[in-house]
């Protein structure tokens, strides 16, 4: 959940947790049991709260720490767990430990500072590039620099040094102690650096900064922590190497990790069932279960993504302008719900989604994330799936909160995804998702997946007593198995009881 967006419940244009807690009981219809938080903590805000100045204290513009811990346990009497996030990699340059280093203090060990290269030490120390765009280091006045795999503001942990590895498993546990079921770990495989922080060479074996062996030993030292709370871990590991990323999944280290294969996998039957496949087989072999993510907050919205000719997602690839058919991706979406939650594990429903929200065009003067300024007006940035949710259709704001205007602008038309008007729309998407989570353990939890015969682009798949998911993504219309019961589908078949292109059905047989 981005909380900043969700609800505002002091009138102040900013998402909080007391509008979270006046929703929680629309959370419990949806079906959820579980909602991750990306960072609530005291933050500057320069990069959407993952840059974290105090992780035990709530950041004012969300409430407070009591706030926090009546949400935690709300939602737990509603059924529904509180999985928070903890952000590695880096800390804000406003964390107390920085300022102290960047005073000269010996707090400079906890983190990268080098001399620079050159005869003057006018060059950074190494070739190394932010995720943002740009150059990962940035010099001080006395001339040091400091390393930053992202904003400037954010610079990176040393995780060589034993009080880094203190401090968070104490902070795991503050929170674990006040109810938190689980903990998201962004940038999961970026902490660990080369101590020599060498240039980049591509293809060089180990790479100095991603995936270093190093982190095994960091997550097991945490999943000690966790097992004493009964809490999980799920990772966020982006990784092309599939049995290096089942490392992370071992029995002794993170119980799950978020699938970022399926959420860029363009709109291809063949493409997305090699990627359900490469999944499963990369899960099988540590136990550990699959999860399914069609979009998230880092990421253009599935109805905007599968209505344009690149149903794919790559960052390098988003652009001003991209023209998008949202009839056309809304009809997709739908199927693609009903795919996801007919798989084995767990999914993840990113807020707005239930709601069929699509991407949308942000002013560039109100654009705020830190992507866009990096690249130099290049990238859109990600604050085109940030923005506020439409709750009351007649509402000021949309409903989102009864004050201020929102702190990013909702688009004209905005009100017409608005909750009240979807919730008595028995065609509306969040209908849709509201009837497939409660059909959901139809298909028997962690039951198989066995693939059945169907025509090229369509996807069929039975699992528990006989209930099959069939997905259409061929010109044609393909006709389900006779005398099938039908349970759902995301849209109107044909006169035939055929399944169209772009739709999917759950039967039983």
């Amino acid at each position: 959940m981005y909380v900043r967006s969700f609800a505002d419940g002091d009138g102040d244009g900013t998402g909080d947790l007391a509008g979270v807690r006046a929703r929680l009981p629309y959370l419990a219809e949806l079906g959820v049991d579980a909602l991750w938080f990306t960072p609530w903590y005291r933050s500057p805000m320069k990069d959407g709260g993952y840059d974290v100045a105090d992780y035990r204290a709530v950041d004012p513009a969300f409430g407070t720490l009591a706030d926090a811990e009546k949400l935690i346990a709300e939602a737990r009497g509603l059924g529904i767990r509180t999985i928070v996030d903890i952000v590695p990699n880096h800390v804000s340059d406003q964390h107390p430990w920085f300022r102290a280093a960047r005073a000269g203090g010996p707090e400079r060990e906890l983190f990268h500072f080098r001399p620079g290269r050159g005869a003057h030490g006018e060059l950074p120390p190494n070739d190394w590039r932010s995720e943002f765009g740009g150059p990962a280091w940035t010099r001080l006045p006395d001339g040091d620099w400091y390393l930053h795999l992202f904003a400037p503001e954010q610079p990176d942990l040393n995780w060589a040094h034993p009080a880094v590895r203190r401090e968070h498993e104490d902070v795991l546990r503050f929170w674990f102690e006040r109810g938190v079921a689980g903990v998201r770990i962004d940038s999961a495989a970026l902490p660990a650096k080369d101590p020599r922080l060498p240039d980049f060479v591509e293809g060089r074996d180990p790479h100095p900064y991603v995936d270093r062996d190093e982190l095994h030993d960091v997550y097991r030292s945490w999943r000690a922590v966790a097992d004493e709370y009964d809490a999980v871990f799920v990772g966020e590991v982006w990784l092309p190497d599939s049995e290096r990323f089942a490392r992370y999944l071992r029995p002794d280290e993170l119980h799950t990790a978020f699938n970022f294969a399926f959420m860029t996998c363009p709109w291809q039957a063949d493409r997305l069932r090699a990627c359900v496949d490469e999944t499963l087989a990369e899960h099988a072999p540590v136990g550990a279960p699959a999860t399914w993510v069609l979009c998230n907050h880092d990421v253009t919205r599935t109805v905007t993504r599968y209505g344009r000719a690149d149903t794919a997602f790559d960052f390098a690839a988003k652009a001003f302008g991209t023209p998008t058919d949202l009839a056309l991706g809304a009809r997709r979406a739908r199927a693609a719900a009903l795919l996801s939650l007919a798989l084995p594990g767990a999914v993840y429903v990113y807020q707005g989604e239930e709601l069929g929200l699509p991407e949308a065009d942000v002013p560039v003067e109100r654009i705020v994330d830190p992507m866009h300024f990096r690249s130099d007006g290049a990238d859109p940035g990600r604050d085109g799936c940030r923005i506020p949710l439409p709750w009351t259709a007649g509402a000021p704001h949309a409903g989102f909160g009864p004050g201020r205007e929102p702190w990013l602008p909702q688009p004209a038309g905005w009100a017409s995804y608005a909750v009240d008007r979807q919730q008595d729309d028995p065609g509306s998407m969040l209908a849709l998702y509201r009837a497939a989570i409660r059909l959901r353990p139809v298909f028997g939890g962690d039951a198989p997946l066995t693939w059945l015969p169907a025509p090229d682009g369509v996807l069929a798949f039975s699992r528990a007593d006989g209930v099959v998911c069939a997905v259409n993504l061929a010109d044609a219309p393909y006709a389900p198995p006779a005398a099938a019961e039908l349970l759902l589908a995301s849209g109107p078949l044909d006169d035939e009881g055929r399944l169209p292109q772009d739709t999917a059905v759950w039967l039983r047989l």
